[in-house]
């Protein structure tokens, strides 16, 4: 590995290791791939990975206003991977549906004409995507994988690339960036990846909390008194958190070690599924509410409140009708 001020470059068997001991606090549901489009191939050297990643950044944070570079991931032409934004920040790549996501950018322009992909991104594509969804008990489907093409530009709602939408991650990623062409030239490629691995995880989620204050630290123990973790980052606003225990007002977030959080600084939600083909979301808890969007079936979300039957599903004035979630 080697690292700079603000990043970390690894091969893709350093990154295989360095997912699988990492400690994150949020929950992951989805993971989004992306291309770069610019920078592409021409500005790519062999050696300014850390350049071109910085360039990044200062786009996202001092042209677009972001608070730090929008993609947790960038994976380069020689199957170099760059750490990118803290993964307990939610990404900033998909408009309404970075909640809960992973945000893998992959430098190179992937539509028809563009850059050809090196065997060695390719492979690294694969591996990362398996690593990360074998981390994170992600399905390896169309539902929880996802490319930015699939949803509309203006608005976040999922549309398969109907109108309104970015080529990205590219119109010849994989062969396509369709729905179709996903699950026949990706995902059995992750699924190969994945061939004979089995996340035994088995530890029972207690419930799902979500965290009220800006920065949440995590301790060693229920107490004020133990030391901070070595090995997690604090727990930001907003972050979905999963409770294996509690304790005297304190809740466990791992189930594998003694790492815990004060229950004073988080509220209760709970995890549903969409069940209508598609679901409005309007901005009250009403029809006559103004439909700011909507989400397809089989999405899961988390309840942050109910009110006349109707539920909100973001930090924010989101609202859906409870009749068509199944907790």
């Amino acid at each position: 590995m080697e690292s700079d001020r603000y990043f970390t470059k690894m091969s893709v068997s350093e990154f295989e290791t360095y997912i699988k001991n990492l400690r994150v606090a949020r929950t992951i549901i989805t993971l989004q791939q992306h291309h770069t489009y610019n920078p592409n191939y021409a500005l790519f050297t062999g050696n300014n990975h850390f350049e071109l990643q910085k360039g990044m950044q200062n786009y996202h944070v001092n042209e677009l206003g972001w608070m730090d570079i929008g993609q947790h991931f960038t994976i380069f032409p020689d199957g170099k991977i760059l750490t990118g934004r803290n993964l307990e920040y939610s990404p900033a790549c998909i408009y309404g549906q970075n909640q809960n996501a992973i945000c893998i950018e992959n430098l190179g322009n992937f539509d028809t004409g563009g850059d050809t992909m090196t065997a060695l991104q390719k492979e690294a594509i694969i591996r990362v995507t398996a690593a990360i969804c074998y981390k994170f008990s992600i399905p390896v489907n169309t539902d929880k994988i996802v490319y930015h093409h699939w949803f509309k530009l203006s608005n976040g709602v999922r549309n398969n690339g109907a109108g309104g939408n970015k080529s990205c991650p590219g119109t010849n990623f994989f062969g396509g960036n369709k729905v179709n062409d996903c699950e026949q030239n990706f995902i059995p490629l992750v699924q190969q990846a994945l061939s004979g691995q089995t996340n035994t995880n088995s530890y029972t989620i207690l419930k799902y909390v979500s965290v009220t204050a800006s920065s949440l630290n995590v301790r060693i123990g229920p107490n004020t008194s133990n030391s901070k973790t070595s090995d997690r980052e604090p727990a930001t606003y907003g972050a979905i958190l999963r409770v294996y225990a509690e304790q005297n007002g304190w809740l466990k977030i791992s189930g594998s070690k003694d790492h815990w959080v004060y229950a004073r600084y988080t509220d209760d939600v709970i995890r549903a599924t969409v069940n209508a083909d598609i679901l409005n979301v309007r901005n009250l808890p009403s029809v006559n509410g103004l439909k700011i969007g909507s989400v397809l079936k089989d999405t899961e979300v988390f309840i942050y409140e109910e009110r006349d039957n109707w539920c909100r599903i973001s930090v924010e004035e989101k609202w859906v009708s409870k009749r068509y979630l199944t907790l």
